[in-house]
């Protein structure tokens, strides 16, 4: 994930689900030394683990805990293009709502990049009505259909969707 947000020279960043930490300081370690994270999550017995490890990194600094509902958080942001890069890692039946306040808030070139979206191998089996698969689904198909921005969906752990927020250049 460093190197992703390295790749897209993010300075700026928000992080949807924070947990322990681990995702939080691969991204922030990737926004270099003059970078801001932004990360939302639920949990202050989790995040207060992560902010130990933030401090660990020497990245404390750079990373702002926002405690709440993620989607509250980002409706709260300014609607203008502001980050540079965006991980979504959170409660999977949320993935849409943040998908839809994530990719307005992104600069033209900006990396998205949302975990999960394989959920298992069960986004294929027509017949799994569980509703984190048919949200993960709904979600896979929505941004798929997105033409806002570039997308691909990878293979690596249960599976990293990355997309990257089109640049409109005037004809």
């Amino acid at each position: 994930m460093t190197l992703l947000v390295q790749f897209a020279g993010a300075r700026t960043g928000i992080e949807i689900g924070t947990f322990t930490g681990y995702s939080s300081i691969c991204i922030s370690r990737g926004l270099g030394p003059d970078g801001h994270l932004i990360c939302c999550d639920v949990s202050a017995e989790w995040t207060s683990i992560a902010q130990k490890y933030w401090e660990k990194a020497g990245l404390a600094g750079r990373i702002e805990l926002r405690l709440g509902p993620a989607i509250a958080t980002l409706r709260a942001l300014p609607r203008t293009e502001q980050f540079g890069v965006a991980f979504i890692d959170a409660d999977k039946g949320g993935y849409l709502d943040y998908w839809r306040e994530v990719v307005p808030r992104m600069n033209p070139g900006g990396l998205i990049m949302v975990d999960n979206t394989f959920s298992h191998g069960r986004v294929i089996d027509a017949g799994n009505d569980n509703p984190v698969v048919i949200a993960i689904r709904d979600f896979n198909d929505h941004a798929a259909a997105d033409d806002r921005v570039d997308l691909v969906m990878l293979p690596i752990g249960d599976g990293l969707t990355i997309a990257r927020k089109k640049v409109l250049t005037e004809e």
